[in-house]
Formats: structure tokens, sequence, C-alpha cells
């Protein structure tokens, strides 16, 4: 089971936003070789007799029903909470999705992090420049704006067939959806769900602004890691497939290293980026003396 949303997305484009919440929830369960067979909702929203905000809910239960016929998901129950406002202002609207998925032989069932040195990296999906409703945006200039990612929701679950696929035949050693925080989020995540402070070396060509390519938040990628021998059979099933995918690295090292066009853009230790992550909310909450 999984619980997805995003309220900035859902704040800039209600229907978007819920469309890429239930996108978001599937992809996560494919990552781990789950096949979605439910649905249930929280649907957060502030005063519905705000003429807006009956909009957002509107076009969010709009949204939500189109992901879930592309991804032939039935919705069995959840709730609604009206009314969310202090002082007048209504929070964002914030759908949140809980789905439910089937993993036929739990003994191939694949973790996010990475689990063995000189593994191939693949990237599946493809890089856009896309900025809008970033938590790059909203961390590093503080603006909640922009036009979140796009979606092709029949793209999307393309992407999920594939993993899923690969999963069955054995062929990944791990999988990760790239999401909140972008392609460098999701490589510092699976570096750090290893368990093993084992890092990467990654070399990306794309012809996009850096900072977007390394925070971009754009739909429908997952990263995988297979072993050298098994990574150009998932190469070719992405052929088969009709999906783009492509090898941008290998794991090994203590060091999460990202070079666009050869130029090397970062270069984090694993023990140092896990230790930003893990102390953040303690470190904005700590009592200061």
């Amino acid at each position: 089971m999984t619980l997805d949303g995003n309220s900035i997305y859902a704040y800039l484009d209600p229907r978007q936003g819920a469309r890429i919440g239930v996108a978001e929830a599937c992809r996560n369960l494919a990552c781990v070789g789950a096949r979605p067979i439910g649905v249930t909702n929280c649907l957060n929203f502030g005063n519905p007799e705000k003429p807006e905000v009956m909009w957002q809910f509107k076009e969010a239960v709009g949204g939500i029903a189109e992901a879930c016929r592309a991804f032939e998901i039935p919705v069995t129950g959840g709730n609604v909470s009206f009314y969310n406002d202090t002082e007048g202002a209504s929070i964002h609207p914030t759908p949140v999705l809980g789905i439910v998925g089937i993993i036929e032989d739990i003994g191939k069932a694949v973790r996010p992090g990475f689990r063995t040195a000189r593994d191939a990296v693949i990237l599946i999906g493809e890089n856009k420049e896309e900025l809008g409703g970033s938590e790059y945006l909203k961390v590093c200039a503080g603006l909640q704006g922009g036009v979140p990612p796009g979606i092709d929701l029949t793209a999307e679950r393309k992407v999920h067939e594939l993993c899923l696929e690969a999963i069955t035949e054995g062929l990944l050693r791990s999988a990760h959806d790239v999401s909140d925080g972008g392609l460098a989020i999701c490589l510092a995540e699976s570096a750090f769900f290893g368990g093993k402070g084992l890092g990467c070396s990654i070399d990306l060509q794309d012809r996009i602004r850096t900072d977007v390519l390394l925070f971009g938040e754009s739909q429908s990628r997952i990263v995988v890691t297979a072993g050298p021998r098994r990574a150009g059979k998932v190469l070719a099933l992405a052929r088969k497939r009709k999906v783009k995918a492509r090898l941008i690295g290998r794991t090994g090292g203590r060091d999460i290293v990202v070079r666009v066009r050869r130029k090397e853009v970062l270069r984090v230790s694993v023990e140092d980026a896990f230790m930003a992550w893990k102390e953040s909310i303690p470190s904005r909450y700590k009592i200061k003396e």
C-alpha cells in the first residue's frame, strides 16, 4: 500500500495535481513489483462555500477519475474534509490517494536502495525542462508557482509495465521513482535506502538547464539498477515496449557524483547527505539556548 498527494501541484492545477497523485502512487507500487487493484482517498479542502474552493474540489475529483480509468482501478471509498480554513484563508487543495497493490511473487519484490557496487544505473523515462511546483522552487526561491509537470497517463502506464516486467523477469536489483525533489533527490534516497553507504557516478547528456535537470520533477521516471550482465536486457525490454530508457551511470564508491555533459556539477558523500536528510526536522525545530 502507498499514500500520495502533492498540495502544491493541486494548488496550481487541481485536476493535474490529482492526476499526478494517482499516477505517482501507482508508480510507487510498480517500483516494488506490485500491480494496483484499488483506491481510497482523503480529499482535504477549504470552505466549499467559496466558489474557487468548490471549483478546486470539482477539478480534483475529475482528475482522480481520469487517472483511475487510465490505470483501470476502482475507487472503493474515501472521505472529504471541507472547511479547512484559518482566519478566512483556505488550505491548499490536498487530495491524498491511498492505493493498494498485489505482488504475485513476494520473493521477487524489489527495494529502492542501491544493493551492489558496479551495477548499472538506468533511467526509465525522459528528463524534461519542467520546474513549476517543485520543491526546488519552494525551498531555494520561496516560490509556489508556475505550471506543474505535465503527465501523459498512457505513457506513464507503459513505464510501470516495463518496470513490472523487468522485476518479474528478475532483471532489477532496485527501483525508485523520481518524484518530489527530482532526479538528484532520487539518487540520494537510493544511496540512503541501500543501508550500505553505497554511492554512484552519474553522467547526463541532456541539454537542459542543470538545476532543472537535477531538481525538476518531470513525471513518468524511474531509476533502476541492474547487474552488468542484465542491463542490456533491461534496455532491450524498453526498446520492445517503446519506452525511453538509458544507462546513466554505475553504483559504487562513497560519494554521489553527477556530471552533466562531462562537467562535474555535484559531489557529496553519502554520509554527509544522509545526515543532512536525517537531521533536517530536528535541526529546524531544535531549541536555541
